[in-house]
């Protein structure tokens, strides 16, 4: 493989391409399981409770499988990873329609799904990036990687809700044809992560060939910047799935069409795209904590003026746009800031530890919602938290050590 330093090398295109697409296809299914909240429920005996429950053990455990598979990927390499992660990810969304209790969905949603889609998500992906391209182009690569995942959003939040509402398919024949589509991941794969060994053995890819991953996790975890980050990251976590679950249910709440909650959802997908493709552009001559410190307080000022807005389809694909352009892009600065602090050789798994918080968090926006609603009859308490671990985030941010871009 040819490691030329020049950026237009169109190895290295193909490379940012083949990771997009494969997080487009991971992200996008895993961002549209919000629709099939209010259809389970209307189908089955199952409680909106019991649901949120279900899709929140499948943020966890999606970042649960971060480090996990991070790890995997850094010591036998990313294809058999990846290879297990796909068929995991059919056979989850191939058995969810034939187990629909509460234990069934908290295992093929909430364990299979959330483990495949998680093989083939951000941390591998984006070390796949970083460990194969040179660093000055690192941050656009993982821009656009991450675009790659929004635009997922945006193709399949219509495309789901359309499959749900044909009498023919409904939301079990949506799910059979979720597991078909995500076996296209495969081939992609298998061309990514053709190169792995040459990779390891390259000095673009090892930053410190003497730590092993047992100690670079454990210093990780005593520098206060990396700690800093986790929390910022958990914030994010708790406010996007609170959203990806909860914004059908909320849309209803407000007497509109499903479409507007789809239309929603894909907008966000859309606006990401170009925010994605903006924050990894601005990595490259911006340090990363202030990127972040401004997208997460964007949020807090989004929500608040969403409260004070007039429900209507309007309100929703504006609230939808502002929110998008900030929605995944967080990933490219964090996992920037994540390499700058410790080097690439063992992303995969230091920033898989990163989105497991993430997660955690995303545990909490979609169980919590589920229990607001519940008990409240509306999701008035979770906007004021979401809009307070907004700003908490941004603050949190701005400690973090981090050195003042070089510009030639």
């Amino acid at each position: 493989m040819n490691f030329s330093p020049t950026s237009h090398n169109p190895r290295f295109t193909l490379i940012i391409l083949a990771a997009a697409s494969i997080l487009m296809i991971t992200m996008g299914m895993r961002m549209a399981l919000g629709l099939f909240v209010q259809p389970i429920h209307q189908e089955t005996a199952l409680s909106i409770t019991s649901i949120s429950f279900a899709m929140a053990v499948t943020q966890l455990m999606w970042g649960v499988a971060q480090p996990v598979t991070g790890a995997l990927a850094d010591r036998y390499s990313a294809w058999p990873v990846l290879l297990w992660g796909t068929l995991l990810l059919a056979a989850g969304f191939a058995l969810t329609p034939l187990f629909p209790s509460t234990l069934g969905l908290t295992f093929t949603m909430g364990i299979m799904l959330a483990f495949g889609a998680g093989a083939g998500s951000f941390s591998i992906l984006i070390s796949q990036v970083s460990n194969k391209l040179p660093q000055k182009i690192r941050g656009v690569a993982s821009g656009i990687v991450n675009a790659g995942g929004s635009f997922g959003q945006f193709l399949f939040a219509p495309l789901v809700q359309g499959l749900i509402i044909i009498p023919a398919f409904g939301w079990q024949g949506a799910m059979y044809t979720l597991a078909i589509i995500s076996l296209i991941c495969l081939p992609i794969a298998r061309w990514l992560s053709r190169d792995d060994t040459t990779i390891k053995n390259t000095p673009n890819a090892v930053s410190t060939p003497e730590q092993s991953l047992k100690q670079a996790v454990l210093a990780s975890f005593k520098d206060r910047s990396y700690i800093l980050l986790h929390l910022g990251f958990f914030t994010c976590g708790f406010h996007i799935a609170f959203l990806v679950t909860h914004l059908p249910t909320e849309v209803s709440l407000s007497k509109l069409s499903a479409d507007v909650a789809s239309w929603s959802l894909a907008i966000i997908g859309l606006s990401n795209v170009v925010g994605s493709l903006v924050v990894g552009w601005l990595v490259g001559y911006y340090r990363s904590k202030y990127i972040l410190f401004w997208m997460y307080a964007s949020r807090a000022a989004l929500i608040g003026i969403y409260l004070i807005a007039p429900s209507s389809p309007m309100t929703f694909y504006l609230f939808a746009i502002g929110l998008g352009l900030t929605w995944l892009a967080t990933v490219p600065p964090t996992a920037a800031t994540v390499g700058k602090l410790f080097g690439v050789r063992y992303l995969a798994t230091l920033f898989g530890l990163t989105l497991l918080s993430h997660q955690v968090g995303g545990f909490f926006g979609a169980y919590l919602g589920g229990l607001a609603i519940t008990i409240y009859g509306d999701y008035s308490w979770m906007w004021y938290a979401d809009m307070i671990l907004a700003a908490l985030a941004a603050v949190l941010n701005l400690p973090i050590r981090e050195e003042k871009m070089v510009r030639a």
